[in-house]
């Protein structure tokens, strides 16, 4: 139960130290955002728990498909929402980034690869 306790509060530490380091800086939020946090305490919390080294190198294999189709979204969001506004941008985001995913499944299927 401890554990569960040391992951919600690191957990939220990184979304709030993020959040107000961005509110000073974008370059440097961004640059903090941008990088594998959440993945690599996902890695280090299932080692931890003792999971077999399939399922952590899994986590990790998966994580780099997901990536993948999130990108035009972060490409596109900034003129999304100068011309639709925040909510209307983050919405059409996400369902790019879901017409993306299924693309991109679709794609990797034919090699061997299934992201679902």
């Amino acid at each position: 139960m401890s554990l569960l306790i040391v992951k919600y509060l690191t957990s939220a530490a990184v979304v709030v130290v993020v959040s107000e380091v961005a509110r000073h800086s974008d370059r440097v939020g961004a640059l903090i955002a941008s990088l594998p946090m959440v993945t690599l305490m996902v890695l280090v919390w299932l080692y931890l728990e003792g999971q077999p080294a399939e399922k952590i190198s899994n986590h990790a294999w998966y994580t780099f498909w997901y990536v993948l189709p999130t990108l035009p979204m972060f490409a596109l969001f900034p003129a999304m929402l100068e011309r639709f506004g925040f909510w209307s941008a983050l919405i059409l985001s996400a369902l790019l980034t879901g017409a993306c995913f299924v693309g991109l499944a679709v794609v990797v299927k034919r090699f061997g690869i299934h992201l679902w």
